[in-house]
Parts: structure tokens; sequence; C-alpha cells
């Protein structure tokens, strides 16, 4: 992802998750999709996916039964 798209980005989830000190990262060799970190913890990833000519993006975060305890 462009630099531009991943400040874009950065700023939206900062504002919805308000202002956890989260930083999206963009990923060598990769142009559709970035890294997402809370603190310096990997949690998910951000993916670019343009179907049907419309932009939308999509996290996925896998959640372990050991972080629920």
């Amino acid at each position: 992802m462009s630099p531009a798209e991943i400040r874009k980005l950065e700023a939206y989830l900062k504002k919805t998750f308000n202002g956890v000190d989260l930083s999206v990262r963009g990923m060598p060799r990769k142009t559709d999709s970035a890294e997402l970190y809370i603190k310096d913890e990997f949690v998910g990833l951000i993916a670019k996916d343009t179907e049907e000519g419309e932009l939308s993006y999509h996290l996925t975060m896998t959640i372990l039964d050991i972080d629920l305890e």
C-alpha cells in the first residue's frame, strides 16, 4: 500500500478505536496489504480489495484461545 493509504487507514483506526496506540505498517514487496500493530504487537492484516470497481479494506485478526484466559 502507498504511504498515503497507510496514513489514512492509521488515522481512521485511531479515531475508531479512540486513540489506541496502534500503527499500520507497510509490507515489503506487497502492494495490497499492510500489518496492524497495537503498541509493538502484531494483531492483524489489512488487505486492499477492488472487487467490482469499489475499493475496500479488510482487517483479519486472529484471537488465540490462550489470549481469552
